[in-house]
């Protein structure tokens, strides 16, 4: 039980550190730790590391892990891609222009402790 307490509280800080209310506000304040230290940007999400602990650690090389991982990783690759599409290319697409000012609703920044939480504890308990 203490396994996914943690998580919750681990995905908590996630969701405080990204908050914003479009998607650009929340690529905005994720540059800020990729500008300091590509490192300090991956350490801000340490759910991705959790979960590979507690995969590791149990041995529970199973579905649940392995999605909660994969989502994770591109979850990851997908905020840096927009940082790079941001800030380093000289012209963002229109498509991911047009995305990135869509609002981020309180059911979206809940979703990611109402879904890899119960994909946890399953993978911890299969």
């Amino acid at each position: 039980m203490q396994i996914v307490t943690m998580m919750i509280l681990l995905e908590l800080f996630e969701i405080y550190i990204q908050r914003a209310d479009t998607l650009r506000e929340m690529i905005d304040n994720l540059y800020y730790y990729y500008n300091r230290s590509v490192f300090l940007f991956f350490l801000v999400h340490p759910t991705f590391y959790y979960v590979l602990g507690v995969t590791l650690y149990f041995d529970t090389f199973n579905f649940y892990s392995i999605t909660i991982l994969v989502l994770k990783a591109l979850d990851l690759f997908f905020k840096v891609e927009l940082i790079k599409q941001r800030y380093y290319e000289p012209v963002m697409d229109a498509e991911l222009e047009k995305m990135m000012e869509l609002k981020i609703t309180l059911g979206v920044k809940f979703l990611a402790p109402l879904t890899y939480v119960p994909l946890l504890y399953l993978s911890i308990m299969t």
